[in-house]
């Protein structure tokens, strides 16, 4: 789809982010194609074959979560092996002498890593999973009206800043494969 393309382009957090989001969407309508297109792929003012390619996209999640058996939960692996490919870089830029404001930067937020994953039970496989799951979790709460703490409110912007810049060295990364 247009939205996730452009994300993955230019901020792999915000894309793995936006994927979660699609997955959760997806399962709000049981993985229904007919209501997907009559309540989401219907609102796009967009040329006739932007439609259809944005109908095709949502038809491949679809198909992808329920051969990947995620109906319920979880998420697709390719998001999964992206999240994997993100955490590789963040330890390869800890090990990288050279990083050392990248360094300061995690130095700064792993304690905040650290509560968060005590508060849910050490349930996320690395530390850029976790920043992320602690940024979807504090934006279901605010769509579900729950109040976040200022402390909260904090560690997720402290969480954001951090991700935009490793999300910044993932970009570089790539461009230099190019």
């Amino acid at each position: 789809m247009i939205i996730a393309h452009q994300k993955k382009e230019n901020n792999i957090a915000e894309y793995v982010l936006y994927m979660w989001q699609v997955e959760d969407l997806a399962r709000a309508y049981n993985l229904n194609m007919v209501e997907i297109e009559k309540s989401i792929v219907s609102q796009y003012e967009q040329p006739i074959e932007v439609v259809k390619e944005i109908k095709q996209w949502w038809e491949n999640m679809v198909s992808m979560m329920k051969s990947e058996k995620i109906e319920k939960s979880g998420h697709l692996q390719v998001i999964s092996n992206t999240l994997n490919d993100v955490n590789r870089l963040h330890l390869q830029l800890l090990k990288n002498p050279s990083e050392t404001a990248y360094k300061h930067n995690y130095n700064s937020i792993a304690g905040l890593i650290k509560d968060f994953n005590n508060k849910s039970n050490n349930q996320y496989s690395n530390d850029i999973e976790a920043c992320l799951s602690a940024i979807y979790s504090s934006f279901m709460l605010k769509l579900q009206g729950k109040e976040i703490t200022e402390g909260t409110e904090d560690a997720i912007k402290r969480f954001s800043k951090f991700l935009a810049l490793l999300s910044k060295k993932y970009k570089e990364e790539l461009e230099t494969k190019e």
